[in-house]
């Protein structure tokens, strides 16, 4: 179940990166209200999951979903670059969470 809680809050990170373009420096109303509570519902899942992961493997895994969700989420919504170093760097973000989740006991 913390692993769950972790991939959710891992989502509901890349819900506020992205929401953070969308506040325009906290001046929309609605857009940093939702940012807000993403952010809430981020941490409060983080924290949860860590009453049974390590930190430093629920941290890594939630940082690192947020970074590949938000890069991805980047290039589908604001034309990012999609260069190749680009996404082999995102593929080794990828390839570290599946490590951590695999080599933990």
């Amino acid at each position: 179940m913390a692993w769950v809680l972790l991939v959710v809050a891992g989502l509901f990170e890349v819900i506020w990166a992205i929401g953070l373009k969308y506040t325009e420096g906290f001046t929309r109303l609605w857009p940093s209200v939702g940012t807000v509570a993403a952010m809430a519902a981020s941490v409060v899942l983080l924290g949860l999951a860590m009453r049974t992961l390590p930190v430093g493997t629920a941290y890594a895994v939630w940082t690192g979903i947020g970074a590949v969700g938000t890069v991805i989420l980047g290039i589908v919504l604001f034309a990012e670059p999609a260069s190749a170093a680009r996404l082999v760097c995102v593929g080794l973000i990828v390839a570290g969470i599946l490590g951590l989740k695999l080599t933990h006991a």
